[in-house]
């Protein structure tokens, strides 16, 4: 008894233990990312998904129906698919241990055998099955071994013993440093998966080290729990038979029919026949053992077995299981789609019966290894039962059958029967199992009565199908040609008649719906009024002009070009030789003779300059060879004369060859300095290379002498050829001062990066400040020819310099062409914006400028510059605004810098839209693109489209002229005639060399392990090397968060900074900076004297009193004339304060060792007007402190001014150490010596890992960069340098926004012949159809639905011109589809209904109002989900409420109907976009591809009539069809993407829905985020990381996008409105204006 108590007591503490690693958990789940898994088409992570979760995931759809197998795997392949299709690599791994979380569930036991089985057999899927559990050793050194980066599982199981068993998962996932992803709450698009994103922290790892025995106790102890169900599960059922009993006989069976059918069988023959006769027998036992029990002994388990059908009953059950079974056989899936759905469910006795039938399929499923030798076909493990069917058998032999239906099974049919059951006759030999007919022979009902036996779900109200028809030119020349071949409506249908404008809400009388609203250019604010004069602002003009000259020199030292407006001149081919002139003019002659004394003279000067420094750099090297070296090559880069660099150079030479005898003859047999040897040999590659023909004998023989030195004879022989000397180099000294191996290998040992590459001398007239390699001058003669190009070329190898060529050209050509060069960020726009203003410099007429920068955040001289830098989504603001097309056809080039951003997650479709619209040539820049010739064959047919639109346009405007029509002629038809090419250039090679190094903690600091040269190979090499070469893996249990500054600390003594850490997390980024800056101070404190701090105060404290006298002195002065004495008194009131001033400086000063930064490279002037401008900005002050340490970071959550003063000052060189996450790897210009990727991340990508290690060793600047790894696991190292960049994919082009936008430049355009060119170019020209013929239909279908649900909704008349709020609408198309639904509130009056003012003739609104309103919006425009499980967290909240409450009850009803509109809308469109689904592939399961397609079964009429329900199901998936889903479910809010057919290409993400509630894949509700609400009630960001569990920076981000779209909102709405007393309009203006002055005091 005391050791069953004691039992108890240990399994209520593991339990209780258990809820504290629940809690653990839920606590994270609010902070997890929701992020997608897989960037941009590369090949993914590594990673594992619990089979158990997918499993459940599945089980649990909502639009899964048990029992229906082919369906269940249906979607698990198509989740599979998914995932391989955005190139996931995974492994599924099923433990042993949790198939014991299934005995309560024994309808999921040989369901989940068989999916491991299917997987195994008839998939290609990595499929892990050995281990035992996730606490077991082979699974820790799996992890190990493969590293994956993270593991996909459920937070919740059927049970809460199952919920345990994930919750053990994770936390060990956690543990060994994987990454926890939830399965529930994803969402998959055209390009991405989103999940939620749980990260492996330091803490949750020290969780698992601390509680590591609790935590293993608590795991034995319900493994223990769970088999303790499993008795009991088989007792009630089965009663006193044994676990070990019931699988021996199983084995017995399955060896029976082995011998009765020796030929083989398939796997659903073989299941039908073995588990029913194991069943039967099973069941005949327990049946002899109820009888023949006294019930006075009858033990406990006996009285709790459940009662099941008797023997006969259960034998009629087989029987039907075994004709199902035939049907599964004979039928294809396109027949058995047609299933009648039959409503009721079976009686209990039938229940107990089909739980111990599952039972015997998971015994036969578990043995079926026994099979082995023997023919079994295991490829229809997928469809090993189809409950529904049975029903349907069940429900006609019970129901109809009776009722005198008689129909025949068919020959075909019969046979298999009777063979089946014959088997099954002869498998049970306890008693006679009976005839295969009659298939009933008993009267009890298996069926329980329901109202509706029969569920006609085709029989739902579907919406007419058929398209509004109309009249518009955009939609005839776009969808022309498939126009005949839809249905359309009549006249009087009522989804037509309907179309009649509906009186507005009453208080909309005075608002003109109708009125062109300003864009987002009018609203961007203006950083200067260009029309203004006032002296202040010209005077803030000016500073701002001085600013950017002067950040512009940060960027590159480049002088200003004074430009001139000159007339086009002929072009030419600089590739052709010159051709030599056969006689030049007098003028010709004077400028060369001129030019000869001016190079004379400089050289002289460069002589005498060498004269003066040669003496102290000769003594410089001579005491510290490595820093005269450096002063001697300073020189060099200053010197222009050759000749003199000849003499220096040789300088250099005599000083390394004396230096390296006397270190060899002082080193003797010991380890060599071969630093010095390579840098002899440095002087000898200059020498020779640059030089030649300035050498003369003596110099030669120098150069020997230096070669043999070093041991190289062979090499010295060959330069010159003289036999030496008795008093130079003996025999025998040879070894002494040799390097000891050959010059080759030495070479490529030792001076890999000092090597000459292959450069050209040729100067090209057309570029000043450098000799262009061949690709660059290809892109020259491109923009010469007004030609277009896409620019693949490496990181720093110069490709923008065609950028700069360019906009010299457009610039020189006229004082109208404009060049917009389009960059993917603000900080790249600021960067690009600076260096055009300090390169160039033009005088243009009044009011125009020569730069100008559009952003969402900012404006200024966009439309009255040469050069506008801008990013994508504000280009196509103007591209599509209707009254801009003047001003676009100024345009002459667009650049378009990191196009492979048209693979990127946010905003891609943007970048499409701007190339297929522009008619002028462009340049597409990139460093990473694996597919550059399908881009360009794309871009090359969208050319050609603009060429025949070009000339079409040209005719017409020619025809106008003829004709005397003075309409339609534009200037830009006699702009210089443009080339309709696109070039590809491709350029691979790096200047300079990177070096990888691994770090890891190692004897207690930070080591670093280099990796393999090879490593640097180009990637087709790499894959096949790398794998000999890795470096031990080293995985550190230190939280390497806490060693960050040790490593930037081991980095500034190696002499690697200035370097750039890549972090991924904005939190982090801002963390470890900080915790460098505490470390320096840390360690300053440290070697501060003990008196220092107090004699700081003392001499502070004097100083307040000095210059108190002071100013009291001041003021005595300014009463009374000055005296000799006062004077003199004054004056040493003014030198103590000096004085004082300066001790006190000196004691705070921070000494050298304390800080990374360089006070030499910046003076104070230029440093104080740097730290000035970020006075007042919110992380100002915190990057001030951080810069006087040499420290800064760079994230997107900066305001531009802080982020420059981190670019200027890192440049510059004063700031060393920067944390920053991707937002630099995008072009920013910030070259150093080192990058460290300092985090693993989903985004630590082929793609992003080749942009930010660009950063090292940027061209001019290093000839070798170093490229770290800092608590990155090896296998992701290797897979980061092995991958290939991403190939550029279409996303789904359209939305209902777009299209109205669209619209709206087609009939408002200034001119609609170019504005119907621009809007078919976007429509035709998808990336994603192209050369995809069935792609583009879809979309031309998916296009026509957008116009219909516009037209239905008011914003569209059916001649395709805009109405209504269609202004609107576009306006806030950044928010669809809460921009329609917002709309669509307004136009009911809802929000007329809510601003109600404090009091009558009032215009304030009380708290109350205004909480509610920015419910509403936050329900529209602030929606941000929480995973489901984290509402069981018992946490408390301080100052949030965390969950967002419900909608208003008016405004939920209105929610509701918008959403079902939309719905029918779009389940039309299903309807009639489903005749594109290839039907071959719809019938295959997605991944095995395994055909169910056959010949229908036409001779049984009982099969006609259960598989008869042919209406209804054309859009659905035919596996769907399994589960009774029909077309009607497509009207139905919950429905799921995997319903719909899988081959139409659409998902139910294009349809504008809102759901006003989200369910999770398991069919639970998501909550809502309440930040907004949240924010808007205490104002407090701190809040909102504590509560609401949103990091600071992305807090701030969402918040600062929050109270744009409501300032936008206001904005909109007061131009609509004529009433200026309007309520609405007066409560978005206080909500605008007090939601922004929380905001700012943030």
């Amino acid at each position: 008894m005391e050791t069953q108590g004691a039992a108890r007591m240990g399994s209520q503490k593991y339990m209780m233990f258990l809820k504290e690693m629940s809690q653990l958990i839920l606590t994270e789940m609010p902070k997890a990312n929701y992020d997608s898994l897989f960037n941009d088409f590369v090949e993914s992570e590594f990673f594992l998904i619990d089979g158990d979760a997918l499993l459940i995931t599945c089980f649990l759809a909502q639009s899964f129906q048990p029992g229906q197998n082919l369906h269940f795997f249906y979607l698990v392949e198509r989740y599979l698919v998914d995932l391989i299709s955005k190139g996931g690599q995974f492994a599924i791994v099923f433990f042993k241990d949790a198939e014991y979380a299934y005995f309560n569930f024994p309808e999921l036991l040989p369901l989940r055998r068989a999916l491991i089985l299917h997987l195994e057999h008839n998939t290609t899927v990595d499929v892990r099955t050995t281990f035992s559990g996730c606490l077991s050793q082979e699974w820790q050194t799996f992890l190990e071994d493969s590293y994956p980066y993270f593991l996909i599982v459920a937070d919740e199981g059927l049970n809460h013993l199952q919920t345990h068993l994930f919750n053990f998962l994770i936390i060990q996932s956690w543990a060994m440093k994987v990454n926890a992803v939830l399965s529930s709450g994803q969402v998959s698009d055209f390009l991405r998966l989103y999940a939620y994103f749980m990260p492996s922290k330091h803490k949750n790892q020290m969780f698992f080290q601390k509680n590591k025995n609790n935590i293993e106790n608590a795991y034995k102890t319900l493994i223990k729990k769970l088999e303790e169900c499993r008795v009991l599960a088989l007792g009630h059922l089965f009663g006193n038979f044994k676990w070990e009993n019931m699988m021996e006989e199983a084995r017995e069976m399955i060896s029976l029919l082995k011998e009765l059918w020796p030929e083989g069988s398939d796997i659903r023959r073989v299941l039908c026949v073995t588990s029913c006769s194991l069943f039967l027998s099973l069941y005949h036992s327990v049946l002899e053992n109820r009888s023949q029990t006294p019930a006075a002994q009858k033990t406990n388990t006996q009285q709790g077995e459940r009662r099941g059908p008797a023997l006969r009953e259960a034998e009629d059950l087989c029987r039907l299981r075994c004709l199902a079974a035939v049907f599964l056989l004979r039928a294809p899936l396109p027949q058995r789609a047609r299933t009648r759905v039959v409503a009721s469910r079976w009686t209990e006795e039938i229940q107990t019966a089909l739980q111990m039938k599952n039972w015997c399929d998971y015994f036969i499923l578990s043995n079926i290894n026994v099979f082995e030798f023997w023919n079994l076909n295991l490829t229809h493990l997928s469809d090993l039962s189809d409950e529904l069917l049975l029903k349907n058998i069940a429900f006609y032999y019970e129901e109809e059958n009776v009722q005198g239906l008689h129909l025949n099974l068919g020959n075909v049919i019969t046979k298999d029967y009777e063979h089946l059951w014959d088997t099954v006759s002869k498998l049970v030999r306890k008693f006679d199992v009976g005839k295969p007919f009659p298939l009933r022979t008993t009267q009890l009902p298996f069926l329980k009565k329901a109202p509706s036996l029969i569920k006609d779900t085709f029989k739902e109200k579907m919406p007419n199908l058929g398209f509004i028809p109309m009249s518009c030119q955009v939609v005839d020349k776009f969808v022309g040609d498939i126009l005949k071949d839809l249905p359309f409506l009549v006249s009087d249908d009522p989804a037509v008649t309907s179309l009649v404008r509906q009186k507005e809400f009453d208080e909309l009388v005075h608002w003109h719906s109708h009125r062109p609203l300003s864009d987002d250019y009018d609203r961007t604010k203006c950083q200067f009024n260009e029309k203004s004069r006032d002296p202040h602002y010209l005077r803030s003009v000016q500073k701002y002009h001085v600013f950017q000259r002067f950040y512009g020199k940060s960027l590159e030292s480049v002088s200003s070009k004074l430009l001139v407006t000159q007339a086009a001149k002929p072009r030419r081919n600089f590739c052709e030789p010159k051709s030599k002139k056969a006689q030049e003019t007098k003028a010709e002659i004077i400028t060369r003779e001129n030019k000869k004394r001016l190079f004379a003279k400089e050289e002289q000067k460069e002589e005498k300059k060498w004269d003066v420094l040669s003496f102290s750099i000769e003594e410089e090297m001579q005491e510290n060879l490595s820093s005269g070296i450096k002063n001697l090559e300073d020189f060099l880069k200053s010197c222009t004369s050759s000749s003199v660099k000849f003499r220096v150079e040789m300088v250099g030479l005599k000083a390394c060859l004396k230096a390296w005898k006397e270190h060899c003859r002082g080193k003797g047999e010991t380890t060599k300095d071969i630093s010095i040897a390579v840098q002899m040999m440095k002087r000898i590659h200059s020498v020779m290379e640059k030089y030649p023909e300035l050498l003369q004998e003596a110099d030669q023989q120098l150069i020997a002498r230096c070669l043999r030195y070093l041991g190289f004879e062979e090499l010295a022989s060959s330069v010159h050829p003289s036999q030496v000397t008795g008093n130079d180099i003996k025999e025998k000294k040879k070894n002494k001062y040799s390097v000891g191996i050959g010059p080759v290998r030495f070479q490529l040992q030792h001076m890999g990066q000092y090597l000459v590459r292959e450069e050209r001398k040729d100067p090209d007239p057309r570029v000043q400040d450098f000799i262009p390699d061949t690709w660059q001058r290809e892109l020259l003669d491109v923009v010469d020819n007004n030609e277009s190009a896409v620019i693949v070329a490496p990181t720093s190898s110069g490709k923008t310099h065609a950028s700069y060529y360019c906009m010299e050209k457009v610039l020189r050509e006229s004082d109208e062409g404009v060049v917009v060069y389009v960059a993917p960020t603000k900080a790249l726009v600021n960067q690009v914006a600076a260096t055009v203003q300090n390169r160039f410099n033009k005088n243009l007429p009044n009011g125009e400028a020569l730069c100008g920068v559009f952003t969402r955040d900012y404006r200024h001289d966009a439309l009255n510059s040469q050069v506008l830098v801008t990013v994508p989504a504000c280009f196509e603001i103007l591209l599509l605004a209707p009254h801009r097309q003047a001003w676009v056809k100024r345009i002459r080039y667009v650049i378009f810098d990191e196009v492979h951003c048209l693979g990127g997650e946010i905003g891609a479709e943007v970048w499409e839209h701007l190339l297929v619209m522009i008619r002028c040539p462009f340049l597409a820049l990139s460093a990473t693109i694996s597919n550059p010739q399908h881009l360009t064959e794309w871009l090359q047919s969208v050319k050609r489209y603009w060429k025949q639109a070009d000339s079409m346009m040209a005719k017409n405007a020619a025809s106008r002229r003829s004709a005397g029509t003075r309409t339609g002629v534009h200037r830009d038809y006699a702009l210089p005639k443009q080339s309709y090419k696109v070039r590809l250039v491709l350029y691979g090679e790096r200047y300079n060399d990177l070096e990888k190094h691994i770090c890891s903690m190692r004897d207690g600091g930070i080591q670093f392990d280099h990796f393999h040269p090879c490593a640097a190979l180009t990637t087709d090499h790499a894959r096949t090397v790398l794998r000999n070469l890795r470096p031990v893996s080293v995985v550190s249990s230190e939280n390497m968060a806490d060693l960050f500054p040790l490593l930037v600390e081991k980095l500034s003594q190696m002499k690697k900074l200035p370097a750039l850490f890549f972090l991924f997390n904005l939190g982090d980024v801002e963390q470890r900076a900080g915790s460098v800056k505490t470390f320096l101070e840390q360690k300053q404190q440290i070697k501060r004297p003990p008196k220092a701090d107090k004699e700081a105060y003392d001499m502070a404290n004097k100083l307040r009193k000095v210059k108190k006298s002071m100013e009291k002195q001041k003021t005595v002065d300014e009463k009374s004339q000055k005296k000799p004495r006062k004077m003199d008194q004054s004056l040493i009131h003014d030198a103590e304060y000096d004085h004082l001033l300066r001790v006190l400086e000196k004691n705070l000063e921070i000494p050298q060792d304390c800080t990374y930064a360089d006070q030499k490279a910046i003076d104070t002037e230029s440093l104080q007007t740097v730290f000035e401008r970020v006075k007042f900005t919110r992380k100002g002050a915190e990057l001030k402190a951080l810069a006087r340490r040499g420290i800064g970071y760079h994230h997107s959550s900066l305001n531009a001014k802080e982020k420059q003063l981190v670019e200027i000052l890192f440049r510059k060189g004063f700031i060393r150490v920067v944390t920053a996450t991707g937002t630099l790897a995008l072009g920013i210009n910030m070259p150093c010596k080192s990058v460290v990727f300092a985090q693993n991340s989903v985004y630590l990508d082929a793609l992003n890992y080749r942009q930010m290690s660009g950063r090292a060793g940027r061209r001019g600047q290093d000839l070798m960069g170093d490229v770290y790894f800092f608590d990155i696991p090896l296998p992701k190292i290797e897979k980061l340098i092995k991958s290939n960049v991403p190939e550029l994919r279409g996303q789904f082009p359209l939305s209902m926004s777009l299209v109205l936008r669209l619209m709206l430049l087609a009939s408002k355009g200034d001119d609609p012949e170019d504005a119907e060119a621009k809007v078919l170019s976007v429509l035709k020209h998808s990336l994603l159809a192209f050369k995809q013929p069935r792609a583009l239909e879809m979309l031309k279908l998916y296009f026509l639905f957008s116009l219909q649900f516009l037209v239905k909704e008011g914003y569209v008349d059916r001649e395709g011109n805009p109405m209504g709020f269609a202004g609107l609408v576009s306006h806030l198309h950044y928010h669809e589809p809460s921009n329609l639904v917002f709309v669509s509130f307004l136009v009911k009056g809802l929000f007329h209904n809510l601003c109600q003012p404090t009091r009558r003739g009032s215009k304030c609104f009380s708290q109350d109002v205004m909480e509610r309103l920015v419910l509403v919006l936050a329900h529209l425009f602030g929606r941000r989900y929480i995973p489901a499980k984290f509402q069981d967290a018992n946490l408390k909240f301080y100052q949030s409420k965390v969950f967002l409450e419900d909608l208003p009850e008016d405004f939920k009803a209105a929610l509701d109907e918008y959403n079902v509109n939309v719905t029918k809308g779009f389940a039309s469109f299903l309807l009639v976009v489903s005749k594109l689904a290839d039907m071959k592939q719809e019938h295959q399961l997605p991944l095995s591809k395994i055909d169910f397609t056959g010949k229908e079964c036409e001779d049984s009429q009982l099969v006609s009539h259960l598989l008869s329900c042919k209406e209804g199901r054309r859009a659905v998936s035919p596996f769907a069809c399994l589960s009774g889903n029909s077309d009607a479910d497509l009207l139905h809010p919950e429905t799921p993407d995997h319903v719909t057919q899988c081959t139409i290409g659409i998902s139910n993400i294009s349809a504008p829905v809102l759901w006003p509630q989200r369910l999770d894949n398991q069919g639970r509700r998501m909550p809502l985020n309440a930040y907004a609400l949240d924010f808007y009630k205490h104002g407090s960001l701190l809040g909102l990381v504590q509560d609401n569990r949103i990091n600071e920076g992305a807090a701030y981000q969402l918040l600062k996008d929050f109270a744009l779209t409501i300032q936008s909102i206001s904005i909109s709405l007061r131009e609509l409105c004529g009433n200026e007393e309007d309520n609405v309009v007066l409560a978005f203006e206080q909500l605008s204006e007090t939601f922004s002055e929380k905001f700012k005091k943030i």
